[in-house]
């Protein structure tokens, strides 16, 4: 049963407690810290970095887009951006939302294992547990290196992850339901201790035409630790910066439930240097 098809319709309206303005100001927050965009533009860079180059570093990649609520938050802030998502139907909903707000947001429907860009980025950010729908450590690697060929130099990656202490202890084996009034879900996990993967099934019931239309969806995470992501960076040739609690923003505890990861294009690498 693939995911986010059905579910793409009312997902926005399911889940309208994301905090999308939080995420969006702590990005930029990240951004300014390490000169994304325009904020990296030095007097040596008018005279010495073509318009193309400066047009990438001001560019960022939004892997995993989903229905491009965040992307059009941060286009609203300045930034070229590309969202990239695997799920047809959510990008369907994020292109309606560009013809509604008129911004240049480029999407791609591209599975983040697989990335292909037309040239470098200033910026990667993925999060909203994207990452975790990666069920390999291998395929976390692959991504890693995509996303380490296509970032400009010095530029950064963003992105968090559910940990296994969520999945385990938090909402593995529980069962989330909410009735509202055009729609109704129920959302049943199941955690596989020995995978670190949680299943979790999903039935949706939406309003139609004065009945209720059913449908189901079943989804699987598996769940990380932040020395496995660190140790998986690294394969990928990415620079490990910092790490912080995504509730709190500071330092991972052992009860985090979700991690916000900063890395760095490597060093040793340069842009678009991976054979394609």
């Amino acid at each position: 049963m693939e995911a986010y098809t059905d579910f793409a319709q009312v997902y926005d309206e399911l889940m309208d407690d994301i905090p999308y303005e939080e995420w969006c100001a702590f990005l930029l927050g990240i951004f300014r810290r390490y000169g994304v965009g325009d904020a990296a533009v030095t007097e040596a860079d008018l005279e010495t970095v073509d318009e193309k180059l400066r047009q990438e570093r001001n560019t960022v990649l939004d892997l995993g887009c989903g229905t491009g609520t965040l992307t059009e938050l941060l286009a609203r802030e300045g930034y070229d951006m590309i969202g990239v998502d695997n799920a047809e139907e959510m990008l369907r909903i994020a292109m309606e939302k560009r013809e509604q707000s008129g911004l240049d947001i480029l999407y791609l429907l591209q599975d983040m294992r697989e990335l292909e860009l037309y040239g470098t980025v200033g910026a990667v950010v993925s999060v909203c547990d994207s990452l975790n729908y990666l069920l390999d450590e291998e395929d976390i690697v692959q991504t890693f290196d995509r996303v380490n060929n296509y970032l400009y130099p010095q530029g950064i990656f963003i992105f968090d992850f559910n940990t296994v202490y969520k999945y385990q202890t938090i909402i593995g084996d529980a069962t989330i339901a909410e009735n509202r009034e055009d729609c109704s879900f129920i959302w049943e996990n199941y955690y596989h201790e020995d995978e670190e993967i949680n299943e979790y099934d999903l039935t949706v019931f939406v309003a139609e035409d004065l009945l209720f239309r059913r449908f189901q969806e079943v989804h699987y995470q598996r769940g990380y630790r932040l020395s496995q992501m660190k140790a998986l960076l690294e394969r990928a040739g990415l620079e490990f910066l910092e790490a912080m609690d995504a509730d709190t923003h500071g330092e991972v505890r052992r009860e985090s439930e979700r991690v916000y990861v900063v890395a760095r294009k490597g060093a040793g690498t340069t842009a678009n240097q991976a054979a394609i």
